[in-house]
């Protein structure tokens, strides 16, 4: 069993920065693969970045030379470090486990998720 609590979101004008963090607890956290998703209102769950056992990373076109997703196997917590935000990535963010070490890009896949934080980009 895992569990996952993010912290870290808030309000912030575009261009600014954000560090969002995932905070794991359970058995064998290093062998699972996190992902982080996001949802704005009235669109789709949409994947942003993810980090395999590995320490392979994946990110979202979108995202891609502007957020940057690390993991610290001894603590048990995974971020997500967002620069120049822009408007479009308002949405409340979750972080997603998988107990088998690849990034996939599918929710679906993904067995645990914390409750999310909201990220808001406005002037």
């Amino acid at each position: 069993q895992m569990q996952l609590v993010e912290s870290g979101g808030g309000s912030v004008q575009p261009g600014g920065s954000l560090r969002l963090s995932c905070a794991a607890s359970g058995r064998l956290f290093s062998i699972y693969a996190v992902g982080w998703f996001r949802q704005a209102p009235g669109k789709e769950r949409e994947f942003v970045a993810g980090i395999s056992s590995g320490l392979s990373t994946y990110h979202a076109v979108p995202v891609n030379g502007r957020f940057t997703i690390s993991r610290d196997n001894a603590k048990n917590m995974v971020y997500l470090q967002m620069n120049n935000l822009k408007s479009e990535d308002t949405a409340t963010y979750y972080c997603a486990a998988k107990p088998t070490g690849d990034v996939v890009t599918s929710g679906r896949m993904y067995d645990y998720w914390g409750q999310g934080t909201q990220v808001t980009v406005s002037s």
